[in-house]
């Protein structure tokens, strides 16, 4: 036997040789080709995604919106757009803006929307508006900005915390400035009054329908509760 294994050690070794780079080979050949596979799959995956997102831009791009569109622009009229565009861009679709056009109270940056009202004012209405107006007006950003017409989207709001604290201001102001009839006012009129809650109040109807009508108004503090100090707090907004 081992007569032969020396005859032969060069054969045997060379077979063994075949057999290792054979076994070798197949290995190798197994993991590249799962390696492979699963390249596909990734490619395959972020084709579909990439894919899926071009979709969804091409769709939000093809959505369109109507505006309105009106005052001083060349062309008025109703418009259709793609939603990601600007008032400014519907601005220019209606023949852009006319040379007396001022856009002060207009937000130019903002985005459409589907039934839009967009009105531009010239030069001379805003004068006329702000010389003439005798309603409320709508204050914007700027102090100059002014929307005479409310339901215009395009204009420039105030934010609702500035609203309501300029609304509670002029509560408070035209409160402060009004005259309370001692003879006339109901409970809810006299509590309008610094200092004056629900029981002050009901105390001065009392005191009035049990001693009549009050000769000047130094004679509420005959009423219980109300003393010097209430009344020089009270004294400038009573009347009889």
């Amino acid at each position: 036997m081992i007569n032969f294994i020396r005859r032969y050690i060069r054969y045997i070794i060379f077979v063994f040789s075949i057999v290792i780079v054979s076994v070798l080979g197949i290995v190798f050949y197994d993991n590249n080709n799962k390696s492979s596979i699963v390249s596909e799959k990734k490619l395959s995956s972020n084709e579909n995604v990439k894919k899926e997102e071009t979709k969804k831009e091409d769709k939000s791009k093809e959505k369109t919106v109507y505006v309105d569109v009106k005052g001083a622009v060349n062309s008025p009229g109703v418009y259709e757009l793609n939603s990601d565009k600007r008032v400014i861009d519907a601005i220019n679709l209606a023949g852009g803006l006319q040379g007396e056009a001022d856009t002060i109270n207009i937000n130019l940056s903002l985005k459409v929307k589907d039934e839009m009202y967009i009105m531009v004012y010239t030069k001379t209405e805003i004068y006329n508006y702000k010389k003439n107006n005798e309603t409320s007006s709508i204050t914007c950003a700027s102090v100059e900005c002014i929307c005479p017409d409310k339901d215009n989207d395009a204009c420039i709001k105030k934010d609702n915390k500035n609203e309501k604290e300029s609304k509670a201001a002029e509560d408070s102001k035209t409160k402060s400035n009004s005259k309370v009839s001692l003879n006339n006012a109901s409970k809810e009129e006299l509590m309008t009054l610094n200092g004056i809650g629900e029981s002050k109040a009901n105390a001065i109807i009392n005191y009035r329908n049990e001693n009549g009508k009050f000769s000047n108004i130094e004679d509420i503090k005959k009423v219980s509760g109300i003393g010097e100090a209430l009344f020089n707090k009270i004294k400038d907004n009573l009347t009889l």
